[in-house]
């Protein structure tokens, strides 16, 4: 475990290094801010010394939640990979295995922009130091405690799967899994296998895993596919629109694909023209081989996976109480709306990749003319 024994304070603390913390901390970057931690001891009232950050991450290593994705995923299928800022993607073979490509971009860039990101560090807890609304915040963590006059956090999602409560579920002898867990469809070749959920992901590993075992889709809401394809241009727009509307007000983010809808994709028209894509309404109930379905007849199953999403990881953020009466964390911008000495990105409407760009550049600019005048 890395750790920061040596560090007292930094300015500003980037909490997560995925596509969002490292565009926040190359921006730090091109403002001045310099690296702290790692035998640099900075102090919070050193006035004549640079401003700092340190950026820590709880991975073991860069690449964010792409370390983790399905061994299946290829670049070819992937939603998307924007460039960081300051360095193109290079050229990838299409064939290769995201969780290889990307984490070695992010790597190189780790690398090149000299950004010292710290891991693997868990981030357990921030909270005021004491009553100054733009007071110090103490950051805690398993590799040290330290002070911050700033937070990015851009902690995403990948820690906080979300498992629907089924009754039953925990008398289910068979195998339970999660996306975050799959690996590839050989381990169900074939099974009997219930898929659960209507996003992208779900779709994705229906039409993989239907091509080795017996699949059943179950779902909450019947799937809206969009009738056209989807635009970055106006659909992404209006997109990106609603999703700020929910994250201004601290409403609770819904999954991606209920603000875009499913994009009829190589691989869904493949799976649809298989007979893969036939709905089932959610089972109400679990037995120890079986799903209840809505009508009450029983439907047997040797496992079941739950592409059912995540959430957004923030319960270190609890100290300071930024949620509102939704149960969300209300935005203006990127900066929590109840502190402006905090801001999340990858976070609401800069979930994509080139949302997650723009956030950091955004997160910085306000940071710095706050910690550091009009200059700044």
């Amino acid at each position: 475990m890395d750790h920061l024994s040596d560090l007292r304070h930094a300015t500003v603390t980037v909490v997560g290094a995925g596509q969002a913390g490292l565009s926040a901390a190359h921006h730090l970057r091109l403002r001045g801010f310099v690296p702290a931690g790692g035998g640099a001891v900075a102090s919070s009232g050193d006035v004549d010394a640079p401003p700092t950050f340190v950026v820590v991450d709880a991975g073991e290593a860069p690449g964010g939640a792409w370390q983790h994705r399905w061994e299946s995923l290829r670049m070819a299928t992937v939603n998307g990979i924007f460039d960081l800022p300051g360095m193109a993607l290079p050229p990838v073979d299409e064939s290769e295995p995201s969780r290889v490509a990307v984490p070695r971009y992010f790597a190189a860039y780790e690398e090149a922009e000299q950004l010292r990101a710290h891991r693997p560090v868990h981030v357990t807890r921030v909270e005021p130091v004491d009553d100054d609304p733009v007071g110090l915040l103490r950051v805690e963590s398993d590799a040290g405690t330290w002070t911050t006059s700033g937070l990015v956090n851009a902690t995403g999602t990948w820690d906080e799967p979300v498992l629907p409560d089924v009754p039953g579920a925990s008398s289910f002898t068979g195998r339970q899994l999660h996306t975050r867990d799959y690996v590839s469809a050989a381990e169900f070749a074939g099974r009997r296998v219930a898929v659960v959920g209507g996003g992208i992901s779900a779709v994705q590993l229906l039409d993989e895993i239907s091509r080795v075992a017996t699949t059943l889709w179950y779902t909450r809401r019947e799937p809206v596919f969009l009738d056209h394809d989807f635009t970055s241009g106006s659909d992404g727009v209006d997109v990106e629109r609603r999703v700020a509307e929910d994250a201004a007000v601290g409403r609770l983010p819904g999954s991606i694909v209920s603000y875009t809808g499913l994009i009829w994709t190589g691989y869904a028209r493949e799976a649809a023209r298989r007979g893969v894509l036939e709905r089932r309404p959610m089972f109400t109930a679990m037995g120890p081989r079986h799903v209840v379905e809505a009508d009450g007849s029983t439907t047997s199953v040797d496992a079941v996976l739950w592409a059912t999403g995540f959430r957004p990881s923030v319960g270190h953020l609890d100290g300071l109480d930024l949620r509102g009466p939704l149960g969300g964390v209300p935005l203006v911008g990127t900066r929590a709306a109840r502190d402006r000495r905090v801001h999340l990105i990858g976070f609401g409407p800069s979930q994509s990749t080139v949302g997650a760009n723009r956030a950091g550049r955004a997160a910085v600019r306000e940071l710095a003319r706050d910690l550091l005048g009009p200059a700044g």
